[in-house]
């Protein structure tokens, strides 16, 4: 059965237009929202202590604006998923920051993208491995029957996989030693003894230091990396920006490059995230 749903929705999405697969996102997202109670408590919670919009006015603009977005993230994501490399590279239709990559190559220590769950995140990874090898690190989903979907629809190209475990990270280190790029989420929470608690927005949110780690064991350039996401239809601007190892020394400065990048297209961030959970249980421990 779950071979015969894959197989549905993979030739559906090869079918269908990029227009129509972010209109029918905007219907998603409003449905989302409204029938996922949790998910729109934490996107009106996060955006609005994100403080970035500083009267009620904006903010609701915005928090409409980020429903039908999200909707559109998860149709691009199973159509990313779905298709093959040569057509969703179509979708990209300008890229900033390729000089910042030939830099990068030069430097012969390897590359850390940093992909924040912001516009289309997974285009960027598809760019990049249709040109040059990429591992990225990999935590797969909660649903099983996604597993094989996903894994697949990101394996394109010179793209492969690694899981978030020791494994994962030898083969992370190994990329990097061989001048290769990686590529991380860095907004995910991190995994138990894996992270610490850092201010994101205004916030504690339990963040990983194995980007910290990595910069300072390989000496890699780190690039900041995300796909905006033009008029629906339209395509895709990629970003390309190298940032300074020093920015992401610490969990806390991560986190201040991480909301620089995402004030850049806040609508399209992924803000029904819960990133800061187990706050609140880990404050009640040491008081």
């Amino acid at each position: 059965m779950n071979k015969i749903i894959l197989n549905s929705f993979k030739l559906i999405f090869s079918c269908i237009p990029l227009f129509l697969v972010q209109s029918i996102g905007v219907l998603i997202g409003y449905i989302f929202h409204i029938t996922n109670k949790k998910s729109r408590i934490l996107l009106v919670k996060n955006l609005t202590s994100s403080n970035i919009y500083k009267d009620k006015a904006s903010l609701n603009k915005a928090i409409n604006k980020n429903i039908r977005e999200t909707g559109k993230t998860i149709m691009e994501s199973f159509a990313i998923w779905s298709n093959k490399q040569s057509r969703i590279l179509g979708w990209v239709t300008e890229v900033s920051g390729l000089l910042d990559i030939d830099r990068a190559h030069a430097r012969k220590k390897g590359i850390i993208f940093l992909t924040p769950h912001l516009g289309c995140y997974e285009i960027t990874s598809i760019y990049y491995g249709s040109k040059y090898p990429l591992t990225i690190l990999y935590r797969p989903p909660r649903k099983k029957w996604l597993e094989r979907l996903i894994k697949d629809g990101r394996q394109k190209g010179l793209n492969t996989l690694a899981p978030t475990n020791k494994t994962g990270i030898k083969q992370i280190l190994k990329s990097l030693r061989n001048h290769q790029a990686v590529g991380i989420l860095p907004d995910q929470a991190a995994n138990k003894g894996e992270g610490e608690w850092a201010d994101f927005f205004g916030r504690p949110a339990y963040t990983m230091v194995l980007v910290s780690k990595l910069a300072k064991k390989t000496g890699a350039t780190v690039i900041m990396t995300f796909g905006e996401r033009l008029d629906i239809g339209k395509g895709f601007k990629i970003h390309f920006k190298i940032i300074p190892s020093s920015s992401v020394s610490s969990p806390r400065k991560l986190n201040k490059a991480l909301e620089d990048t995402i004030k850049k297209a806040p609508e399209q961030y992924l803000w029904n995230y819960d990133k800061h959970k187990g706050y609140e249980l880990h404050k009640n421990k040491i008081v």
